[in-house]
Protein backbone atom coordinates (compact mmCIF):
# COMPACT_ATOMS: atom_id res chain seq x y z
CA UNK A 1 0.00 0.00 0.00
CA UNK A 2 1.27 3.25 -0.68
CA UNK A 3 2.45 6.07 1.31
CA UNK A 4 0.44 8.78 -0.75
CA UNK A 5 -2.83 10.20 -1.34
CA UNK A 6 -2.31 9.91 -5.05
CA UNK A 7 0.52 8.35 -6.87
CA UNK A 8 0.48 7.84 -10.48
CA UNK A 9 2.77 5.76 -12.34
CA UNK A 10 2.76 6.51 -16.39
CA UNK A 11 -0.72 7.49 -16.39
CA UNK A 12 -1.94 7.91 -19.76
CA UNK A 13 -5.22 9.21 -21.02
CA UNK A 14 -5.02 9.56 -25.29
CA UNK A 15 -7.84 10.08 -27.18
CA UNK A 16 -8.31 9.30 -30.72
CA UNK A 17 -6.86 12.86 -31.74
CA UNK A 18 -3.77 12.08 -29.13
CA UNK A 19 -4.37 14.73 -26.94
CA UNK A 20 -4.58 14.17 -23.27
CA UNK A 21 -2.35 13.37 -20.76
CA UNK A 22 1.23 10.91 -21.33
CA UNK A 23 2.91 9.03 -18.89
CA UNK A 24 2.00 10.93 -15.82
CA UNK A 25 4.31 10.52 -12.43
CA UNK A 26 3.06 12.39 -9.36
CA UNK A 27 2.90 11.94 -5.60
CA UNK A 28 0.98 13.70 -3.62
CA UNK A 29 0.67 13.44 0.27
CA UNK A 30 -1.92 13.64 2.98
CA UNK A 31 -2.90 17.35 3.56
CA UNK A 32 -1.36 18.90 0.87
CA UNK A 33 -2.34 21.54 -1.48
CA UNK A 34 -1.32 20.06 -4.78
CA UNK A 35 -1.16 22.74 -7.50
CA UNK A 36 -1.75 20.96 -11.41
CA UNK A 37 -1.11 23.95 -13.61
CA UNK A 38 -1.35 24.19 -17.63
CA UNK A 39 -2.73 26.28 -20.24
CA UNK A 40 -6.08 25.52 -21.55
CA UNK A 41 -5.91 21.93 -23.52
CA UNK A 42 -3.11 20.74 -21.84
CA UNK A 43 -4.45 17.84 -20.00
CA UNK A 44 -5.14 18.64 -16.73
CA UNK A 45 -9.15 17.89 -16.72
CA UNK A 46 -8.70 15.14 -18.70
CA UNK A 47 -6.18 13.49 -15.25
CA UNK A 48 -8.44 14.45 -13.12
CA UNK A 49 -11.45 12.79 -14.69
CA UNK A 50 -9.61 9.97 -15.12
CA UNK A 51 -8.04 9.54 -11.16
CA UNK A 52 -11.83 10.40 -10.15
CA UNK A 53 -12.83 7.22 -12.52
CA UNK A 54 -15.18 9.06 -14.74
CA UNK A 55 -12.70 7.74 -17.51
CA UNK A 56 -10.49 4.80 -18.47
CA UNK A 57 -6.68 5.40 -18.48
CA UNK A 58 -5.14 3.95 -21.43
CA UNK A 59 -1.96 2.75 -19.65
CA UNK A 60 0.06 3.12 -16.45
CA UNK A 61 -1.32 2.74 -13.30
CA UNK A 62 -2.22 5.08 -10.02
CA UNK A 63 -3.33 4.58 -6.56
CA UNK A 64 -5.80 6.58 -4.57
CA UNK A 65 -6.03 6.92 -0.72
CA UNK A 66 -4.05 3.29 -1.33
CA UNK A 67 -6.25 1.54 -3.36
CA UNK A 68 -5.88 0.99 -7.33
CA UNK A 69 -8.05 3.60 -9.61
CA UNK A 70 -11.49 2.27 -9.66
CA UNK A 71 -11.74 0.98 -6.00
CA UNK A 72 -15.09 1.27 -4.65
CA UNK A 73 -13.76 1.91 -0.71
CA UNK A 74 -11.47 5.03 -2.45
CA UNK A 75 -14.17 6.49 -4.84
CA UNK A 76 -16.13 6.70 -1.31
CA UNK A 77 -13.28 9.18 0.24
CA UNK A 78 -13.17 11.46 -2.78
CA UNK A 79 -15.15 14.73 -3.01
CA UNK A 80 -15.34 16.27 -6.43
CA UNK A 81 -16.39 20.12 -8.04
CA UNK A 82 -16.07 19.82 -11.88
CA UNK A 83 -15.23 22.61 -14.03
CA UNK A 84 -18.11 24.75 -15.35
CA UNK A 85 -20.85 22.49 -13.29
CA UNK A 86 -24.47 23.33 -13.51
CA UNK A 87 -27.34 22.94 -11.55
CA UNK A 88 -31.41 23.32 -11.90
CA UNK A 89 -31.38 27.16 -10.84
CA UNK A 90 -35.15 26.13 -9.56
CA UNK A 91 -33.43 24.72 -6.54
CA UNK A 92 -32.44 25.89 -3.38
CA UNK A 93 -29.06 25.30 -2.25
CA UNK A 94 -30.47 23.04 1.12
CA UNK A 95 -32.49 20.96 -1.80
CA UNK A 96 -29.04 20.77 -3.75
CA UNK A 97 -27.31 19.31 -0.90
CA UNK A 98 -30.35 17.56 0.27
CA UNK A 99 -30.44 15.72 -2.91
CA UNK A 100 -26.39 14.89 -2.78
CA UNK A 101 -26.48 13.81 0.43
CA UNK A 102 -29.07 10.96 -0.49
CA UNK A 103 -26.73 10.05 -3.75
CA UNK A 104 -24.04 9.64 -1.08
CA UNK A 105 -26.50 7.59 1.12
CA UNK A 106 -26.05 9.29 4.36
CA UNK A 107 -27.88 8.27 6.83
CA UNK A 108 -31.11 10.67 7.51
CA UNK A 109 -29.70 10.87 11.28
CA UNK A 110 -26.49 12.16 9.80
CA UNK A 111 -28.00 14.47 6.69
CA UNK A 112 -28.90 17.43 8.42
CA UNK A 113 -25.89 17.80 10.85
CA UNK A 114 -23.82 17.68 8.05
CA UNK A 115 -25.45 19.75 5.71
CA UNK A 116 -25.64 22.47 8.14
CA UNK A 117 -21.21 21.47 9.14
CA UNK A 118 -20.82 22.08 5.11
CA UNK A 119 -22.88 25.16 4.66
CA UNK A 120 -20.23 26.28 7.48
CA UNK A 121 -17.37 25.66 5.69
CA UNK A 122 -18.14 27.19 2.81
CA UNK A 123 -19.84 30.48 4.62
CA UNK A 124 -23.19 29.66 3.07
CA UNK A 125 -25.46 29.86 6.58
CA UNK A 126 -28.33 32.03 6.09
CA UNK A 127 -28.43 31.34 2.01
CA UNK A 128 -29.27 28.17 1.81
CA UNK A 129 -32.92 28.46 1.49
CA UNK A 130 -32.74 30.48 -1.65
CA UNK A 131 -32.79 29.10 -4.85
CA UNK A 132 -29.57 28.58 -6.89
CA UNK A 133 -30.86 31.04 -9.98
CA UNK A 134 -30.76 33.88 -7.34
CA UNK A 135 -27.03 32.84 -6.43
CA UNK A 136 -24.10 34.94 -7.84
CA UNK A 137 -21.23 33.27 -9.73
CA UNK A 138 -19.60 32.69 -6.46
CA UNK A 139 -22.16 31.68 -4.12
CA UNK A 140 -22.85 28.80 -6.91
CA UNK A 141 -18.96 28.15 -6.56
CA UNK A 142 -19.44 27.51 -2.78
CA UNK A 143 -22.56 25.65 -2.94
CA UNK A 144 -21.15 23.37 -5.34
CA UNK A 145 -18.58 22.75 -3.06
CA UNK A 146 -20.70 22.17 -0.63
CA UNK A 147 -21.72 19.20 -2.24
CA UNK A 148 -18.38 17.54 -2.77
CA UNK A 149 -17.20 18.09 0.99
CA UNK A 150 -20.36 16.09 2.03
CA UNK A 151 -19.15 12.55 2.58
CA UNK A 152 -16.41 14.14 4.35
CA UNK A 153 -14.05 13.28 2.29
CA UNK A 154 -10.06 12.84 2.65
CA UNK A 155 -8.95 13.78 -0.59
CA UNK A 156 -10.70 17.11 -2.75
CA UNK A 157 -10.31 17.40 -6.62
CA UNK A 158 -11.33 21.36 -7.66
CA UNK A 159 -11.17 21.53 -11.09
CA UNK A 160 -10.47 25.34 -12.13
CA UNK A 161 -12.91 26.44 -9.10
CA UNK A 162 -11.97 30.17 -9.44
CA UNK A 163 -11.63 30.69 -13.30
CA UNK A 164 -15.17 32.34 -13.90
CA UNK A 165 -15.00 34.37 -10.48
CA UNK A 166 -14.04 38.04 -9.39
CA UNK A 167 -11.61 38.84 -7.38
CA UNK A 168 -13.88 39.10 -4.21
CA UNK A 169 -15.31 35.31 -5.28
CA UNK A 170 -11.49 34.13 -5.81
CA UNK A 171 -10.65 35.00 -2.06
CA UNK A 172 -13.87 33.48 -1.07
CA UNK A 173 -12.64 30.27 -2.66
CA UNK A 174 -9.33 30.59 -1.59
CA UNK A 175 -9.73 30.40 2.17
CA UNK A 176 -12.30 27.39 1.94
CA UNK A 177 -9.12 25.92 0.12
CA UNK A 178 -7.21 26.74 3.58
CA UNK A 179 -9.48 26.03 5.69
CA UNK A 180 -10.06 22.55 4.17
CA UNK A 181 -5.97 22.23 4.64
CA UNK A 182 -6.61 23.05 8.15
CA UNK A 183 -8.48 20.57 8.73
CA UNK A 184 -6.02 17.53 7.19
CA UNK A 185 -7.93 17.69 3.84
CA UNK A 186 -5.86 16.80 0.42
CA UNK A 187 -7.15 18.59 -2.53
CA UNK A 188 -5.93 18.54 -5.60
CA UNK A 189 -6.00 21.73 -7.55
CA UNK A 190 -6.64 22.43 -11.02
CA UNK A 191 -5.98 25.84 -12.30
CA UNK A 192 -4.43 28.47 -15.25
CA UNK A 193 -4.88 30.70 -12.28
CA UNK A 194 -1.04 31.38 -11.00
CA UNK A 195 -1.06 34.03 -8.36
CA UNK A 196 -4.28 31.93 -6.83
CA UNK A 197 -1.82 28.61 -6.90
CA UNK A 198 1.11 30.22 -6.19
CA UNK A 199 -0.79 31.61 -2.46
CA UNK A 200 -2.25 27.86 -1.27
CA UNK A 201 -0.17 25.10 -2.56
CA UNK A 202 2.39 23.15 -0.93
CA UNK A 203 3.46 21.87 -4.57
CA UNK A 204 3.00 22.01 -8.14
CA UNK A 205 3.15 20.13 -11.33
CA UNK A 206 3.17 21.84 -14.53
CA UNK A 207 1.61 20.27 -17.57
CA UNK A 208 2.50 21.39 -21.50
CA UNK A 209 0.65 19.00 -24.64
CA UNK A 210 -0.38 16.56 -22.08
CA UNK A 211 3.15 16.12 -20.36
CA UNK A 212 4.40 16.93 -17.25
CA UNK A 213 7.69 19.42 -17.57
CA UNK A 214 8.18 20.43 -13.97
CA UNK A 215 7.32 19.65 -10.70
CA UNK A 216 8.47 19.71 -7.25
CA UNK A 217 7.58 22.06 -3.33
CA UNK A 218 6.58 25.56 -4.56
CA UNK A 219 9.20 27.15 -2.49
CA UNK A 220 12.05 25.19 -3.87
CA UNK A 221 10.43 25.61 -7.22
CA UNK A 222 11.06 29.48 -6.97
CA UNK A 223 14.26 29.55 -5.12
CA UNK A 224 15.97 31.57 -7.64
CA UNK A 225 12.70 32.89 -9.40
CA UNK A 226 13.17 36.28 -8.33
CA UNK A 227 12.36 39.17 -10.53
CA UNK A 228 13.22 43.25 -9.93
CA UNK A 229 11.07 45.50 -11.23
CA UNK A 230 12.89 49.03 -11.86
CA UNK A 231 11.08 51.72 -12.72
CA UNK A 232 13.67 54.67 -13.38
CA UNK A 233 14.74 57.68 -15.54
CA UNK A 234 17.87 58.85 -17.18
CA UNK A 235 19.15 55.25 -18.03
CA UNK A 236 21.68 56.02 -21.33
CA UNK A 237 23.35 53.47 -23.07
CA UNK A 238 26.50 52.30 -20.98
CA UNK A 239 24.14 51.97 -17.89
CA UNK A 240 21.85 49.73 -19.78
CA UNK A 241 24.39 47.58 -20.68
CA UNK A 242 26.17 47.53 -17.45
CA UNK A 243 22.55 45.89 -16.44
CA UNK A 244 23.53 42.77 -18.56
CA UNK A 245 25.82 42.03 -15.77
CA UNK A 246 23.10 40.81 -14.08
CA UNK A 247 20.75 39.30 -16.44
CA UNK A 248 21.69 39.09 -19.37
CA UNK A 249 18.35 38.92 -20.72
CA UNK A 250 16.91 41.97 -19.00
CA UNK A 251 13.40 43.29 -20.74
CA UNK A 252 12.74 46.58 -21.11
CA UNK A 253 9.55 48.01 -22.48
CA UNK A 254 10.35 51.61 -21.72
CA UNK A 255 8.33 51.71 -18.47
CA UNK A 256 9.50 48.84 -16.44
CA UNK A 257 12.92 46.85 -16.59
CA UNK A 258 12.71 43.18 -15.40
CA UNK A 259 15.90 41.53 -13.88
CA UNK A 260 16.11 38.14 -13.14
CA UNK A 261 18.20 37.72 -10.01
CA UNK A 262 20.60 35.11 -9.49
CA UNK A 263 21.08 36.26 -5.88
CA UNK A 264 19.22 38.69 -3.75
CA UNK A 265 21.54 40.39 -2.87
CA UNK A 266 22.26 41.65 -6.08
CA UNK A 267 19.50 44.08 -5.34
CA UNK A 268 21.40 47.39 -3.85
CA UNK A 269 24.14 46.52 -6.44
CA UNK A 270 21.68 47.38 -9.31
CA UNK A 271 20.23 50.27 -7.35
CA UNK A 272 23.59 51.78 -5.74
CA UNK A 273 24.82 51.42 -10.08
CA UNK A 274 21.49 53.27 -11.24
CA UNK A 275 22.08 56.02 -8.97
CA UNK A 276 25.97 56.60 -9.25
CA UNK A 277 25.73 56.63 -13.46
CA UNK A 278 22.78 59.88 -12.70
CA UNK A 279 19.85 57.28 -13.00
CA UNK A 280 16.72 58.24 -11.07
CA UNK A 281 15.05 55.15 -9.16
CA UNK A 282 11.41 55.90 -8.67
CA UNK A 283 10.32 52.10 -7.98
CA UNK A 284 12.49 49.18 -7.87
CA UNK A 285 10.27 45.77 -5.96
CA UNK A 286 10.35 42.39 -6.76
CA UNK A 287 7.47 40.58 -8.56
CA UNK A 288 4.70 39.05 -6.78
CA UNK A 289 4.28 36.87 -10.03
CA UNK A 290 7.21 34.34 -9.46
CA UNK A 291 5.38 31.53 -10.39
CA UNK A 292 3.73 32.78 -13.53
CA UNK A 293 7.20 33.35 -14.82
CA UNK A 294 8.39 30.46 -14.18
CA UNK A 295 5.50 28.63 -15.78
CA UNK A 296 5.57 31.26 -19.11
CA UNK A 297 9.51 30.27 -19.10
CA UNK A 298 8.64 26.39 -19.29
CA UNK A 299 5.62 26.81 -21.41
CA UNK A 300 7.87 28.58 -23.78
CA UNK A 301 10.62 26.62 -23.94
CA UNK A 302 8.62 24.02 -24.61
CA UNK A 303 6.73 25.22 -27.46
CA UNK A 304 10.55 26.00 -28.72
Amino acid sequence: MSDWIIETKGLTKQYANLKGCIDIDIAVGEGEVFGFLGPNGAGKSTLIKTLVGLLFASSGSAEICGKPLGNLEARKRIGYLPELFKYQEWMTGRDLLSFHASLYKLEKKMMAGRIEEVLEIVNMKGSENYKIGTYSKGMQQRIGMASALLSDPKLIFLDEPTSALDPIGRKEVRDIILELKKRNKTIFLNSHLLGEVEQVCDSVAIISHGRIIKQGNIVDLLKGQQILEIEAENMNLQLMSQLELFDEDYTNDGKCIRIALRDPEDTPKIAAMIVESGGKIYSLKPSSNRLEELFIQLVEKGEQ
